[in-house]
């Protein structure tokens, strides 16, 4: 079914949800077509180092079909989520933290929890991006019963090869000196232009700089950190979902080196490796955009291998 023949963005319900873990307040937001748990499944969007989660996943730009991906997603059948991590959006800021990829993987816990009682829901997808994909790899890796199929994009490892955290590691001892740094337009004008400028739009950048600066005025420090110190945090044998790897072909993030080693020691047969051309590092900001929805729909969407004998 292409774009065109969808029905309207305007059909797409979105509703607004909470969750607690523990003292802290989670947000969730959902968008579906018609009734939650369509025949297709349940994603759930995994957000970013810099921003919250419907400035990535909902994003409304005036002439852009599609800015959301969400919507393109719920048109397709998904009953689809993201989640504000802890310190992010429209979650609990007042906790004393750095808020490290392991406390986003507690985050998405707590949301799946959340997904499976509200809706029924049994297995979730998971598509993560940038931090978001670690974040989602360590909950795959520490729930595998939880994740039906796991989608990392702009995914580090090791951090072997990576020019945007040699970069960001002149700035550790500033990291963790301090939980929060302040994010402002400018900042993430400069995401766009780091690595391969041209790549989006300048509308959109626009749009998706002041979508996240309504939000927040600053975000936590943790998973700097942890890119920058920590590395690695997943361990890829431990990963036993089928698994698809997503690299920008000009992300400063994501070495290919490192990646292609994460890549062949995940254990399940079922995996994919997809360089995606004329991309670098916010894949659903980029002006090669619903390229990057139909990577990760046909990984999705696959039937299942058949085995005999």
């Amino acid at each position: 079914m292409t774009g065109a023949s969808m029905r309207p963005e305007e059909d797409v319900i979105g509703e607004e949800h909470w969750t607690d873990k523990g003292d802290a307040r989670i947000f969730l937001y959902e968008k579906y077509l018609d009734q939650p748990l369509g025949g297709v499944g349940t994603i759930v969007f995994v957000h970013g180092s810099s921003m919250a989660s419907q400035p990535t996943f909902d994003l409304h730009v005036e002439g852009r079909p599609y800015s959301s991906a969400m919507n393109w997603f719920a048109l397709k059948g998904f009953d689809t989520w993201c989640v504000d991590m802890e310190g992010y959006g429209r979650s609990s800021k007042d906790r004393d933290s750095h808020f490290m990829i392991s406390d986003g993987a507690d985050d998405l816990k707590a949301a799946c929890d959340y997904i499976r009682e509200t809706r029924g829901a049994g297995k979730v997808h998971l598509y993560g991006i940038s931090s978001g994909a670690l974040r989602a790899a360590l909950f795959a890796q520490r729930n595998p019963g939880m994740v039906d199929r796991l989608a990392l994009d702009a995914m580090v490892w090791t951090g072997e090869g990576s020019p945007t955290l040699e970069n960001r590691r002149k700035k550790l001892p500033e990291f963790k000196a301090n939980r929060r740094r302040p994010i402002d337009l400018d900042f993430v004008r400069s995401i766009f232009s780091r690595d391969h400028p041209g790549c989006a739009e300048d509308k959109v950048v626009e749009a998706f700089a002041e979508a996240i600066c309504a939000l927040d005025d600053s975000i936590p420090n943790g998973t700097y950190v942890d890119m920058c110190e920590n590395l690695p945090i997943v361990d890829p044998r431990k990963l036993s979902m089928p698994t698809l790897l997503m690299r920008g072909q000009w992300d400063g993030i994501a070495s290919m080196e490192d990646l292609l080693k994460f890549f062949d020691l995940l254990p399940n047969p079922d995996k994919q490796f997809k360089v995606m051309a004329g991309i670098s590092h916010a894949s659903f900001q980029q002006i090669n955009y619903l390229m990057v929805y139909e990577v990760l729909y046909s990984f999705l969407t696959q039937p299942a291998p058949i085995y005999r004998g």
